[in-house]
């Protein structure tokens, strides 16, 4: 399949409402894209706007495209509609898989065989989405990291039938419209990313369940540890650059042995009511009855100006 070239994509469907969905289409706006964005319910037109509206505030922050505008955004509840004239489409439906693959079988069906399709799903195999989709071979994995529009990363990996070119294709858009793209080897539930948050998050849980730290604890050891390093250098670099001239093979000759310590208990701890409750409290406790939007508003203030911090010192 020839698949048109990235930079003339100018109209971008984005379907789902919730954070991702409008997330994404935030992004696309900031960087110029007239966006098409499918509701399921009209009903959900107000929650998808908060969520643009907030990121619009971070996004015009760090700089928008020439031309980007809100008045470029359509939003429709009509599936055929929205994807009409659309060089690209980013499902970001909910993570439901009879969901995804009675979404796939329509999608398959009414758009070009030369549209990419990428899903945002976090934990489902293109192989399981586009099962029942009569054109699997345009449709990809394209998994941002919340809020998508700001955090660059996105990691892409095809399914079973999806053609190579598909895959290229995707990491040369993303790329075109300002995201670090990750085109993974092999399809791996959890991707990247998330498996090794997922391992930050099931340490932190059996910290909590054996009252070693509280999940206060845990985050002020995040922030004022690892993360910061993290932002620059990634964890492994971090190491490297971290056992000075020797570098990565000083780090394992040396604390090599130590990975056989029992500092970690990678299988995830039994979510018993007591832990549930736990984590529960020490979240509310941090939160200090602050709105959930507030606090998302101060993350991003915080987040943009860390990419700002990082960009202009690269």
């Amino acid at each position: 399949m020839m698949y048109p070239d990235p930079s003339v994509i100018t109209r971008v469907c984005s379907i789902g409402a919730g954070p991702i969905g409008g997330g994404w289409a935030a992004h696309f706006l900031a960087r110029g894209y007239d966006v098409t964005a499918y509701i399921h319910d009209p009903a959900e037109r107000d929650a998808l706007m908060s969520v643009i509206r907030t990121g619009w505030r971070s996004l015009t922050e760090l700089g928008l495209a020439e031309g980007a505008s809100l008045d470029r955004l359509t939003i429709v509840s009509d599936v055929k509609e929205a994807v009409q004239g659309a060089g690209f489409i980013q499902e970001s439906a909910p993570e439901r898989l009879e969901i995804k693959q009675a979404l796939y079988k329509v999608l398959g069906d009414i758009v070009a065989p030369d549209v990419v399709i990428g899903s945002s799903t976090s934990g489902l195999t293109m192989t399981q989405i586009a099962a029942d989709c009569a054109t699997p071979e345009r449709c990809v994995i394209g998994h941002p990291f919340n809020p998508p529009y700001l955090l660059p990363l996105v990691e892409i990996i095809g399914g079973k039938r999806t053609d190579r070119g598909a895959v290229e294709w995707a990491a040369a858009f993303y790329e075109h419209a300002g995201k670090a793209p990750l085109v993974m080897k092999k399809e791996v539930p959890g991707f990247v990313a998330t498996r090794l948050q997922e391992a930050l998050w099931r340490e932190a849980l059996h910290m909590v369940a054996n009252g070693e730290a509280t999940p206060e604890d845990i985050d002020i050891a995040l922030r004022n540890g690892p993360a910061p390093r993290m932002a620059v250098q990634g964890q492994c670099m971090a190491f490297h650059v971290a056992c000075g001239e020797g570098g990565m093979a000083t780090n394992l000759d040396q604390f090599g042995p130590a990975l056989k310590w029992p500092w970690t208990r990678l299988e995830a701890p039994e979510l018993t009511q007591d832990l549930r409750d736990r984590m529960v409290q020490g979240c509310n406790d941090m939160a200090a009855g602050r709105d959930f939007q507030d606090m998302a508003a101060e993350r991003d203030r915080k987040i943009v100006a860390v990419l700002k911090a990082v960009r202009d010192t690269a």
